[in-house]
């Protein structure tokens, strides 16, 4: 079981190209995965990527979620 972020515009289509941030190995854990995102988004917003999708294995869990602040 592992849990991965897929990175996409914000129509949801997956991001043509990848920051260095980007991390595409499954994390063990939800908890790891959002700490990781936590940690990170500023990195993948600034390197192109507007949103988020998390899935656990094939099912997804939530998003797109937007990585551009609310006003």
């Amino acid at each position: 079981m592992g849990w991965t972020w897929i990175f996409t515009d914000l129509q949801g289509t997956p991001a043509a190209s990848l920051p260095p941030a980007a991390v595409l190995d499954p994390f063990p854990t939800q908890a790891d995965a959002e700490t990781w995102l936590g940690e990170s988004w500023r990195e993948l917003l600034d390197g192109g990527v507007d949103a988020v999708v998390l899935y656990e294995d094939e099912r997804q869990v939530y998003g797109p979620m937007s990585l551009h602040p609310t006003a």
